[in-house]
Order: structure tokens, then sequence, then C-alpha cells
């Protein structure tokens, strides 16, 4: 592998074919990403975002999700906002207790139609950071590997799966990718080239990554190192030692000096959370003095930080929230869940998202570069050759470290999304190949463009849901929810699909009961999902169905299929199933308090208050859809709407069975749905 230089790249002027593939490969990816979220309803966090940024403008209140991000929630709640489209009002009851959830369950689905127009006009905007990914990642492989490399990588990033179903979405993680992988690159540009021109540049592009996500905080990290590695070498224009060292820390307290303005700017120079245009706030949604208890010397520290008013409240406070939500988190990995994740979780979930046509192309680009430094001649030249690639890739090198470590040692195992910064790292990586094929004749331009084709016949066999998206490893997308739930496959984004097909399916239509176990924040009746319902997350009006199950169609998305954030938990235990037949005795009475007229149920709450029904309800439909859930997994599901909502069509036997019959009827029940024999009457 012979890669051209930095100077000899940018020599080679852009070419129309070259202009024209960029612009087609970009047009391409656009309408891919954003036509696939056409059919889909708003996926978990999005309507918290749009909710948040939207409140940003239209109060100047910061209440609302300051934990993931100032910049991409106005980015893309300024549409809306534009458009002067109607927003819950100071009245609504979700603000004094900055319930996003509530606030954008009103905003959302208080108007016919809303939550269509909202979306549409926050995922486009977003979609312009995935699109800016694009362009960073051709330019900086084209840099390094000349022109058949950029458009190389430009071209496996334009059909990776994971960034065509993320990529359009009104969330944060392709904004923070963007600023991540920018600033890292930026700022070694600074160090390598300093003057006012690339310090300005450099300033401004990591004070934005610091407002767009949390995890910016790995940047100072990764600008130490980079910044030692340019003293070692030829140091900072020339000037080594305690003169280098000096430069070095005046190039990084103006880093520190700009994000801390930057920080200020996006929240409007106040310090203050709430706005006097609507309510006090009784706290924070999850409360302040909750936080700063569990995070314990760190909360301190932060306490005061609050006090002195060095930073806004409402940025301090979201800092504080993501560290201590990932401390714990309920995550689930082929089979099994827990609370503080796995180190393989975040390999193993790239290993089995991604089209193994990449795969094999960072296979190959691991194979040419060792061959080109075991191939150099040993000593001296073998040494000043390892220093011309590191200094030709340091920002990528050191970015890649510093994220790796710290997705290893994460405890928040949610979704692939979290791994995001890293992916660009990757594509142009894989520029090198094109490097090689553009020297090494016929056979190495086919097999790249093997690969190539690879990566997007595998992205468009699962159109439009890429986000679903599982390779063979796994037994592709119809089997990933063995694997992987939450973001990495079901965020909630198919209630309109499951919709389309109820209205379509003979039995759903012919009055034969229908059930849903929904995850997400899509709201059914809104798409007129008039059923049953199980226990869902989260907790919607109008949801809670009291009644016993029958035989019919079982609607159930995968992440409550898996019971991730379930307090039953996923594994059912003989006190579960005391507990659940301790409270199955419970159950007329649980229906007839429901069915009874509100002077009817005056009577019985004489005897017992309505908070001792409810309790005892809500702790008995857990068990009972828990204990289904074991025996759902057992059984293959009949069909799936985008692989992320699971159909059982379930006789009375076989319900009976799962919910009513005796542990060992139930373990019976499992043992033939795992042989795939189907329970009659």
């Amino acid at each position: 592998m012979s890669a051209p230089t930095a100077s000899t790249a940018r020599r080679r002027p852009f070419s129309w074919y070259e202009a024209g593939a960029v612009a087609l490969l970009l047009l391409v990816h656009a309408w891919l990403a954003f036509s696939s979220t056409l059919g889909e309803c708003t996926t978990a966090d999005e309507i918290a975002h749009l909710t948040a940024g939207r409140a940003y403008w239209t109060y100047g209140d910061y209440r609302l999700q300051p934990e993931n991000g100032i910049l991409p929630q106005r980015w893309v709640g300024l549409p809306a906002w534009l458009e002067n489209r109607p927003f819950p009002s100071p009245s609504a009851p979700g603000w004094r207790k900055s319930d996003v959830w509530s606030v954008g369950h009103d905003y959302f689905y208080g108007q016919p139609g809303a939550a269509g127009a909202i979306l549409a006009a926050g995922r486009a905007v977003s979609l312009l950071w995935t699109l800016a990914t694009a362009v960073l990642i051709f330019v900086w492989s084209r840099t390094l590997f000349g022109r058949t490399g950029g458009l190389v990588s430009l071209a496996f990033y334009a059909f990776c799966p994971d960034m065509l179903g993320n990529g359009a979405l009104a969330a944060s993680d392709m904004c923070m990718t963007f600023f991540f992988v920018a600033s890292a690159g930026a700022f070694w540009r600074c160090l390598r080239k300093p003057g006012p021109a690339t310090l300005a540049l450099s300033c401004v592009v990591f004070g934005l990554a610091c407002v767009a996500k949390y995890s910016a905080a790995l940047l100072p990290g990764v600008f130490l190192v980079l910044t030692g590695l340019q003293l070692r070498g030829p140091g900072l224009a020339g000037r080594r030692g305690f003169r280098g060292a000096a430069a070095g820390i005046a190039i990084l307290a103006a880093h520190a000096a700009v994000a801390w303005g930057m920080i200020w700017l996006f929240f409007g120079f106040r310090n203050a959370t709430a706005s006097s245009l609507l309510p006090p706030m009784a706290d924070y949604y999850r409360p302040w003095a909750v936080i700063r208890t569990e995070l314990g010397g760190l909360g301190s520290l932060l306490d005061r930080i609050r006090a002195w008013k060095l930073l806004p409240d409402a940025y301090v406070y979201g800092f504080a929230f993501v560290i201590d939500m990932s401390r714990e988190r309920g995550a689930f990995l082929n089979g099994h869940t827990s609370l503080t994740g796995w180190h393989w979780f975040f390999p193993y979930a790239y290993l089995v998202k991604t089209p193994l046509a990449f795969l094999g192309a960072l296979l190959g680009t691991l194979i040419l570069v060792l061959r080109r430094w075991l191939g150099a001649t040993a000593g001296a030249a073998r040494r000043a050759l390892l220093r011309a690639d590191l200094f030709a890739t340091a920002p990528l090198v050191v970015a890649f470290v510093f994220y790796s470590a710290a997705a290893l040692t994460s405890h928040l195992n949610i979704g692939i999304r979290h791994l995001f910064p890293l992916y660009p790292i990757l594509f142009i990586a894989a520029g090198a190949l094109g490097s090689w094929a553009a020297s090494a004749g016929r056979a190495a331009r086919g097999l790249v463009a093997v690969l190539v084709v690879g990566q997007a016949a595998a992205s468009l066999s699962v159109a439009p849901h890429y986000l679903a998206f599982f390779n063979t490893i796994a037994g592709g997308s119809s089997n990933g929810y063995r694997h992987l739930v939450d973001s990495s496959l079901d965020w909630g984004q198919d209630l309109p699909g499951l919709a389309r097909w109820l209205h379509s399916d003979a039995e759903a239509r012919s009055g034969t009961p229908v059930y849903l176990a929904y995850f997400g924040t899509g709201y059914p009746p809104y798409y007129g999902i008039h059923v049953n319902f199980l226990p869902s997350i989260p907790r919607q009006p109008g949801t809670d169905t009291w009644s016993p199950l029958h035989g019919g169609v079982y609607c159930v998305s995968a992440t409550m299929l898996q019971q991730v954030y379930s307090p039953v938990g996923r594994t059912w235990t003989l006190d579960d199933e005391r507990e659940y037949q301790t409270l199955r005795r419970l159950e007329p009475a649980l229906y007839a308090y429901a069915a009874a007229s509100p002077a009817k149920r005056g009577e019985i709450e004489r005897q017992a208050p309505a908070r001792l029904w409810n309790r005892a309800w809500e702790r008995f439909s857990l068990l009972r859809f828990a204990r289904l859930c074991a025996y759902l997994r057992a059984r293959t599901p009949d069909t799936e709407i985008g692989y992320s909502i699971l159909i059982y069509r379930l006789t009375e036997t076989e319900v009976h069975a799962a919910v009513s019959g005796p542990w060992s009827e139930w373990q019976a029940a499992i043992q033939a749905a795992r042989s795939g024999q189907k329970l009659h009457r």
C-alpha cells in the first residue's frame, strides 16, 4: 500500500466525474436515509429531542431534556419554531415536573397530523449532519489515499445500514459523530500549522462539540496526547521544550475559553434553567438531590460548580445526569440482561450489525497496513515509515483509542449508535483499499468494487428497515431480536407499519382479540390502533387495559419480549411463580373492580383503597406478561413488522398454558414450542 502524501493529494484538482460521483453518492445516501423514515413514527428519543428543542426556542427554558446536547436539540426544533406550529401552553401539566414525555405527548398527538409534520421537518435538518460527516470522510480519506481512496470511503459510508437507519433521525448521535471527528482533525491541523485561522477553526469546532453531546468530555484527553506527540516531533511552530509546552498550554487554554463561551451562548448567557414565561419548576425530571447523592464526591464537586455558577445550571445537571445514568442501565445481549453491561457488548454489536463486505474491507485494510510496515527495511527506515504514518493519521488513531476505551468500559449498553464516532475513522481507514486498487491492477479494482457492491446489497436487502439490519453471523435481521434490542433494533419506529398490517390482516379484522405490548413513544390510538394493551414502556394515556387474556393475535415489541426494563426480570423463578399464583386468586376481583360502576367501585374502595387495587393490578399484569414472554421466546414469531414488532397467533390452549396453567403445564408448553409444536384444544 502506497498512500499519497497530503500535499500530493491536494495538488490534484477535482475532476467533473469525481465531483459528480461524490454528489451522486451523497444524493443516494440522503434519499435512502430520509425515505426510510417516511413510514415510521417517532423513535423513542426523538419526541424528547424535538420537544425540548422547541421549548428552548419558544420559551427560552432549559428544564426539558438538558442531558442530550443543546445544539442538536435546538437544531431539530428550529423548523417547527420558525413555522410557529402549536406548542403546549404554560398551563400544560408537564412543565412543573420538567416532564418532557408529558409535554411531548401533548405536542405530538394533541392535534391530528402534527406528529408527522414535526418529525419530517426535524429529520430533514438532522440529515445535514449525516451529509456533513460524509463530506468529512471523503475529504480526509482523499487527503490520505487519493481520489480513489476518498470515493471508496464515501461509498462504504453511503451504503452503511447503521448510517442509513440513524442518519435522518432527529437525534444527537450524528451531530456528535461529526463534531467529535472534526474536532480531533481541526486540533491536529492547528498544532501542525499554528496560526489565527487554524486556531479559531479548532476552537469553534471544539466548542460546538461541547454543546453537541457530553461525550465531548473525551476530547481534552485526545488533545493532550496529540499535543505531546507534536512536541516530541517537530514541536509547535518549531518550538520544543519549555517554549513548546507553553505554546501548547496556550492553545489548550484558548480551546477551553471558547468552549466555555460557546456553552453560555447556547444557554442564552443565563444561569437560570426555568423561564419566567413558564410555571416555576419543582425540580428536574430526575431530582438533583438524588443524582448528587448517587455521584458521591463528583456530585459534591458539581454542586459547587452550580453554586459558583461557573456553567449554566442545566448544563451541569445534564452532565451529572449522563454520568449517573451510565453507571447502571438495563441492557440485553444474546439472551442475557444486565444493569452494568458487558465489556464485549460493543465489539459484538459491531460484528453482527456490520455487512460482511465491510468487515472484509477492514480485514483487507489491516493486511495492507501490516504488509507495508513488515515489508519495510528493518531499522531506521522502518522507524521512519512508522513515524510518518503515525503523524499522517495521528488524530484518527488517538481519537479511536480514546473513544474505544470509553465504549469498552461503559455500562450504557443500549445501542450501537453510541459507537458512531468511531465509524468515520473506520470508513477513512478503508480508503487504503482504494489507494491499493488504483495501483495494483484490474483484479484489485474488481475486488474492491465487489466489496462496495456487497455493502450496498446487504443494506438494500432490508430496505427500508436499515435500523434493524443484522448480518448472517446473527442469522439475519429476522433473528436480530435474539441478539440485541432497544436502539440497535427496536426503537419504537414501526407502529405505523403495525397499523397497516392490522388493517390488512384478515384474522385481525375478523374480530379476533388483538393484544399489544409496545416499546416506544409512538401513540397507538393516534395511528388507529385500538386493541387490548399489555404492559408497555412508557405508559401512555388510554393504554392500560384490565382484562383477561384469550387466544388471538399478540403484537410484542422485541424490547418488551426480552424484558429488558421489566421489574420482574427476564428469568422466571419459583419466587415469581409463587407470587403470581397468589395474585391470580385476585384476578376475578380485579376484573370486577375494573368493570364496576362508580357507585359500586366506591363501595369496594371502602374495604380497600384504589391505590391497593391499582398496585395489585400493576404487579399482576407485569408477572402475567413476564410469564407469557417466557413462552413466546421459545416460539418462533408468525411474522415480524419491520423486524422490531413480533406477531404471534396464539390459540386459547396456548394462552391458557402460558398464563393460567400450573408450573408443569407452562414448562411443557415451552418445551413444545422449542420443538416447533403448537398447542391446540
